[in-house]
């Protein structure tokens, strides 16, 4: 009996030490909280921002980080309204026309940020390819980024990635007056 105790011991020491479990003051065993990948905490549903200020696309650009993938869509002046979403598809705005995107999971980006300049009507943004914005061959978590269409003031992009991973968005101020969008993806959970 003493012998089976003290194996049964042993044995919830070693899965303690080896598999980050804990025990409570009755011997049971429970799952310690794991520690979140490079410490992110950023999920995968949508998140939005309402604009309070507008202004036109100028570039659209991707960069590779230790724990992300980053696409910055660059913005003439101040602007800070945007949706991004995981969604079945993305269509082109205004024709309805199917997206297509490589990768296990797609994002839309919306950006409440024309492709062209509200006054004068001249556009701001040309893609020279719209299936590939920007070359993310080589990227951990990036597998396409294609134009969907700038359509009644607003801006969609469609970003195909390795999987269903978590997202953050938010804006930056300048260089001088202009503003960024800034769109991370974790390489993992």
């Amino acid at each position: 009996m003493r012998r089976t105790s003290i194996i049964t011991l042993l044995a919830v020491a070693l899965a303690t030490i080896t598999l980050g479990v804990a025990t409570t003051a009755s011997g049971a065993v429970t799952t310690s909280g794991a520690t979140p990948y490079c410490g992110i905490t950023w999920g995968s549903l949508a998140k939005s921002q309402t604009p309070t200020a507008v202004a036109p696309l100028t570039n659209v650009r991707a960069g590779r980080h230790d724990c992300y993938d980053r696409l910055v869509l660059d913005i003439r002046a101040a602007a800070d309204g945007y949706r991004v979403e995981y969604v079945p598809e993305v269509y082109h705005d205004g024709s309805g026309e199917l997206v297509p995107l490589r990768g296990g999971a797609k994002l839309l980006i919306v950006a409440y940020a024309p492709a062209y300049d509200v006054e004068t009507g001249e556009s701001t943004y040309v893609p020279a390819n719209a299936s590939e914005l920007v070359n993310v061959s080589g990227f951990t978590t990036f597998r396409q980024v294609a134009w969907a269409g700038s359509f009644e003031g607003q801006s969609n992009i469609g970003l195909g990635v390795r999987a269903r991973l978590p997202f953050r968005v938010f804006t930056l101020d300048g260089p001088g007056t202009a503003s960024r969008l800034v769109i991370d993806v974790a390489h993992q959970w």
